[in-house]
């Protein structure tokens, strides 16, 4: 296999990827193996019909589509690997040659690193941000922990009204037809929540339980079944049931219950602990965030809009991970939401371009400064790591590799840096 990297603008590279003949003959036969036993032909029986007679009736490209896809990804796994440039998107990639006895060959192109001019790093001027906490703020924070602590009471005596939890019955129809997914049968929803498209929930409000009624709702333009965006719906609905939040009564009583103190003061006195310890951690935070954006705005980097892309859909697979993990589907947060694949892609992307030039700037921050991870912190990180996972140090240095231990290297080389940046930073 042979790679050539032709440089383009912005940033971007061409890889012309060359595969063998034999091994791209290799891949055309284990495309007819797999689909043989799907074949048929008149005289003979299925899954016995030869290569050749195949690709007499149906061409010689019949299996070109599986055989490319077979290729492709090791390929270019092999030819990444090979190549000294630093790669930092998705391949797009186009056949350039498929042809049995020739050479297959493709190209990748692809987003490379974009060099960082670094400005003013060193003593870089922030605000000075306010961590002492106010009465109001623990009164609030008291309030929070009573909500918490509600009680969900049935009520019978009355419509349905803001913040009350209900029990629902409904079922979506579009010009007098029923749509796939717009059905719920003792569906939970709390009023003012919106969880449901806009104006769906203010009209249950002052419906009775077991009242029918009709809600009257628009679905967005964008939203993410195209057969439905824009359309007017009309949900049949019945209030199976309503409960309010009864408030426990904020005591000396509330707070034995909700803590470890007998009394409201002493309560009180640890919650106000709690939020200046929080005011202090979310100070450093926003601290570190205005020092890096600082040195971002007074640095020069030419970022191509194939690593935005890529770090935005990686962006969206750590999301989906996140609320697959809390049980709710990818799918059903975005009927939930009305959101599409493209406005929450767009929803991300400013995000996405904030942590790239980060890490970039802060990467040639360590560069500069000769911050390095050391061996003693590879081991420390790996220790933790073990302790978190409740797994063996070996295990993990297995689990790691050399790839995994070069990419918490690297981390912690940025890590270093972020506490360097801020150390030199000035509050004013």
């Amino acid at each position: 296999m042979s790679v050539k990297v032709e440089k383009l603008e912005n940033n971007m590279a061409k890889l012309t990827i060359e595969v063998p003949a034999e091994e791209l003959d290799k891949a055309i036969e284990k495309a007819y193996q797999k689909q043989k036993s799907q074949i048929s032909i008149p005289g003979f029986r299925k899954g016995k019909v030869p290569r050749q007679m195949v690709e007499k009736m149906y061409g010689k490209e019949v299996f070109y589509e599986d055989a490319a896809n077979e290729i492709i990804p090791d390929a270019y796994e092999k030819a990444y690997d090979e190549c000294e440039e630093n790669i930092v998107s998705t391949p797009k990639v186009e056949v350039v040659q498929i042809e049995a006895g020739k050479p297959f060959i493709f190209t990748a192109e692809v987003a490379l690193k974009p060099e960082v001019t670094l400005g003013k790093y060193k003593g870089v001027t922030v605000d000075k941000i306010d961590v002492a906490v106010t009465d109001e703020e623990v009164d609030k924070a008291v309030a929070d922990e009573a909500e918490r602590n509600a009680r969900s009471i049935s009520v019978t005596d009355r419509a349905v009204k803001d913040g009350d939890e209900i029990i629902l019955n409904f079922e979506g129809f579009v010009d007098g037809v029923a749509f796939q997914g717009g059905k719920g049968e003792n569906y939970p929803l709390t009023i003012g929540s919106g969880q449901f498209i806009p104006g769906f929930e203010e009209q249950l409000v002052g419906k009775n339980i077991d009242e029918a009624c009709d809600v009257n709702v628009t679905f967005p333009e964008d939203y993410q079944a195209a057969e439905l965006a824009g359309k007017a719906a009309v949900f049949k609905c019945t209030v199976l049931e309503i409960k309010e939040k009864q408030l426990p009564e904020i005591d000396d009583e509330f707070a034995a219950e909700v803590s470890e103190f007998d009394t409201l003061d002493e309560y009180k006195a640890d919650v106000k602990k709690k939020l200046e310890e929080k005011k202090v951690a979310d100070a450093k935070n926003a601290k570190e965030d205005a020092v890096i954006e600082a040195i971002i705005a007074d640095a020069k980097m030419d970022i191509p809009e194939a690593m935005i892309e890529t770090q935005k859909r990686q962006m969206i697979e750590e999301f989906a991970q996140r609320i697959q993990s809390q049980g709710l589907s990818f799918d059903q947060y975005m009927q939930f939401t009305g959101m599409t694949p493209d406005s929450l892609l767009a929803q991300v992307a400013p995000q996405a371009e904030s942590r790239i030039k980060s890490r970039l700037v802060l990467e040639a921050v360590a560069a500069a400064e000769k911050l390095e991870a050391t061996d003693a912190d590879i081991e420390a990180e790996i220790a933790k790591m073990a302790e978190e996972y409740k797994m063996d140090v070996e295990k993990v240095n297995e689990l790691l590799g050399d790839a995994g231990k070069k990419q918490m290297a690297e981390d912690l080389a940025v890590n270093k840096a972020v506490e360097f940046v801020v150390e030199n930073a000035k509050e004013k």
